[in-house]
């Protein structure tokens, strides 16, 4: 994983277009959710009541998942539970089987990503055709979302021209990026006619009302869940929220977080399937619910804050590192900060451990999440947890980094620098003889030259200035 990281990132950094195109859009992104908080006490104000209702929520998960089962399943909802990412894409699978469904329309929805839900269709015989823009544009070119909500960021407007002439050829040529997005609606609005079944993800479900809510702008999310005869929902277990009177609140820190807009152009509120006398919406909806590790995450006091995050992609925007690199140097569906505290959680220590050493610990994503996740703090545990040794937390692939020699060396460092006599001994003949940090340390020295002592320490400097030892 560390190579393969370490080969993504040179690529990044040398890839200009794509550095330029993502440093224009992020700009952009950070000033709109600058100028969408002016009130400074306001926005801390919003922020400790975000954070509230998600540690509520967080804190009970168990009952306010029954509840959400009970009231979705009476207001006609069905609710699937799937421990693992196989048992999620087999029943959406089932449902589309059920409904003898050719072809899926889906929203964004980052969990299907998560899911590798697509790929899993597609090998099955079944189209699956990404509505959202930033979603059809990767989807076309054959790769990850760059962006957990800007798709395609890493695309200027000739790219993509470029992309619809390869794929559509009957369509004009045009870099223009509103007749781009005409061609593409042409394009979609022939799918949407003749889909069975949609999907899309969840931004949050109410356990209160068995309500499904789900924020968008360009309309394909409420297409997906009105047009086609069944719609699917999927969502992690740890987006569920007590109340409906908390939804304002984390409408508000989300969309101006994400895009500084006062409110999404669309906020879906999925309450049932359709019911008699209404003329629109699907005749079946259904609710699966993912677990793939979160239960293990939510069992750790500490690191279970990562599951507290709502998905507004504020930290990537202010993130040094995912400036510099992208979305897709991280080689994971959750990329930036937050792909760097819970991919590691989510695949193991082993697998994607090496996200938590891709960070500067400079602050900037804790310091704009809106419900106050403390990025730095858990990215500091992953590491430790990396190199722990003996029973401990139940994080996957915990020791995977340990190296016996430097643990020694360590240990051999705090024994000589817990006794002043021993340290006095020691710095002594090192300055005379080596290395203060021994070369076998290479997290350091790999791209540093190992520091050495000076000839002189500041007691001999201070005696032989005619200071005394007090």
């Amino acid at each position: 994983m560390e190579t393969e990281l370490q080969a993504r990132i040179t690529a990044a950094l040398g890839n200009r277009r794509m550095r330029a195109n993502i440093r224009r859009a992020l700009d952009r992104s950070v000033a709109k959710r600058l100028a969408a908080f002016p009130d400074r006490d306001e926005l801390e104000d919003l922020r400790d009541q975000g954070q509230a209702i998600r540690t509520h929520a967080l804190a009970h998960l168990p009952e306010l998942l029954d509840e959400l089962e009970r009231n979705c399943s009476a207001n006609g909802i069905r609710v699937h539970w799937a421990e693992t990412c196989e048992q999620a894409n087999r029943k959406v699978l089932d449902i589309l089987r059920r409904h003898e469904a050719q072809m899926l329309i889906k929203g964004k929805s980052m969990v299907s990503e998560e899911l590798g839900l697509n790929a899993f269709l597609e090998a099955r015989g079944i189209e699956v055709v990404e509505t959202d823009l930033g979603e059809l544009i990767v989807q076309l070119a054959g790769e990850r979302p760059f962006h957990i909500l800007a798709p395609a960021i890493h695309k200027d407007r000739r790219q993509v021209a470029e992309l619809f002439k390869a794929r559509f050829p009957e369509l004009p040529y045009s870099e223009d990026a509103e007749e781009l997005t005409a061609s593409a609606r042409r394009i979609l609005r022939e799918k949407f006619r003749g889909a069975v079944a949609g999907l899309t993800g969840v931004n949050f479900a109410i356990a209160e009302t068995g309500t499904l809510a789900l924020v968008e702008n360009e309309g394909n999310g409420r297409m997906c869940t009105t047009v086609p005869e069944v719609h699917i929902a999927v969502t992690g277990i740890e987006k569920v929220i007590a109340r409906l009177d908390q939804l304002p609140t984390l409408l508000t820190l989300l969309t101006r977080s994400a895009t500084g807009q006062p409110i999404t152009t669309y906020v879906n509120l999925i309450g049932s399937p359709r019911r008699s006398g209404e003329l629109d919406g699907p005749r079946e909806v259904h609710l699966v619910l993912l677990d793939n590790g979160r239960s293990r995450i939510f069992a750790d006091p500490e690191l279970r804050a990562t599951l507290h995050c709502i998905r507004c992609g504020a930290c990537l925007n202010h993130c040094p590192v995912y400036v510099r690199l992208g979305g897709h140097a991280y080689g994971t569906v959750y990329p930036g900060p937050l792909g760097s505290i819970l991919e590691p959680q989510l695949q193991g220590l082993d697998r994607a451990g090496a996200l938590a050493d891709a960070s500067s610990l400079c602050g900037a994503c804790s310091e704009v999440c809106p419900v106050r996740i403390p990025v730095p703090r858990l990215l500091n545990r992953l590491r430790a947890e990396r190199v722990s040794a003996g029973a401990g937390s139940q994080v996957r692939g915990r020791g995977s980094r340990r190296d016996s020699r430097q643990a020694a060396i360590w240990r051999l460092w705090a024994w000589v620098h817990t006794n002043p006599g021993r340290y006095r001994l020691v710095s002594g003949l090192l300055s005379r003889t080596g290395s203060l940090v021994p070369r076998l340390v290479t997290p350091w020295t790999r791209s540093r030259r190992a520091p050495r002592l000076a000839p002189k320490g500041l007691h001999r400097l201070a005696r032989e200035a005619g200071f005394g030892d007090d």
